[in-house]
């Protein structure tokens, strides 16, 4: 049996969870280019090594990050979202002059 462990809920089994792709730096919403929104959104660096994903606990609903060896499917560590994101970002409601 393969186990992750949830930073809120422990250790439990894989398929208590949801893949929810890798982590990348957000651009800021508000400023970036839409090539780059649409790069940030839908391209994926798919690496062969270390990397950090989201996962989520699918009973309790909380989304965490997994540092994990993509070659040897070694779960590093897991932690809290916190850890990389100190602030909450407002999206801003585009006028209808602000979408080409």
């Amino acid at each position: 049996m393969k186990l992750l462990t949830c930073p809120l809920n422990g250790q439990r089994n894989i398929s208590e969870f949801t893949y929810g792709g890798e982590y990348h730096p957000m651009p800021n919403p508000n400023s970036t280019s839409p090539r780059k929104w649409a790069e940030y959104v839908f391209f994926h660096d798919n690496e062969a090594g270390v990397v950090i994903e989201w996962w989520c606990h699918t009973a309790s609903s909380f989304w965490f990050l997994a540092e994990r060896n993509t070659v040897t499917d070694t779960v590093i560590r897991t932690f809290e979202a916190s850890e990389i994101f100190k602030r909450r970002i407002d999206f801003v409601e585009p006028t209808s002059g602000d979408i080409t």
